[in-house]
């Protein structure tokens, strides 16, 4: 009987996310081929948002540059994954998409390598993101391109936004100011 009950204990335990599973945890590879470890945003609310150049949302670029830019001094940072999960809206390679970005909406946040963000080939940050099994939080579902995730300043998630929520909505930026 000990032996089930140790058993059984160990496998809920293993379910619950440890107080170390945070997204400070991530290392990825960014739009230029460098290291990015989340473990240097430590003590900054973070923005991840799945985006694509070629979406009826792509223009929240704008947005979302426009709230790096008056935020990023005061601990908020925006990170960027390029996917081409929703109808190949992002078929273009990472120097393409750095272009495009640049060119276009002047984007000065972090940018990351293009990564999958559903099906049997999701990214580990995503992963993260989405189960509640690892994120400790809510099981969620990436919706389509511009999905944002709020990651509060100890790396958990905090909230999932839709896609269709602008990234200048009154309820994202009392979420920064708290």
């Amino acid at each position: 009987m000990k032996t089930i009950l140790l058993s059984l204990s160990v496998l809920l335990m293993s379910l619950v996310p440890s107080a170390t599973d945070s997204i400070y945890q991530f290392k990825v590879k960014d739009i230029n081929g460098k290291t990015f470890d989340f473990a240097s945003l430590k003590g900054k609310k973070i923005m991840i948002v799945n985006t694509a150049s070629k979406c009826g949302l792509t223009p929240q670029y704008e947005q979302l540059e426009a709230l790096y830019t008056k935020y990023k001094a005061k601990n908020f940072v925006i990170v960027g994954f390029p996917a081409n999960d929703f109808m190949s809206q992002e078929p273009g390679s990472d120097k393409e998409i750095a272009q495009f970005c640049q060119l276009n909406y002047g984007v000065s946040f972090p940018m990351m390598s293009k990564i999958s963000v559903k099906g049997k080939d999701m990214d580990p940050v995503y992963q993260f993101l989405t189960q509640k099994a690892k994120n400790g939080k809510e099981d969620s579902k990436v919706e389509w391109n511009f999905q944002k995730y709020l990651i509060d300043e100890n790396g958990h998630l905090s909230k999932v936004i839709s896609p269709r929520i602008l990234p200048n909505d009154p309820s994202i930026i009392a979420w920064i100011e708290e």
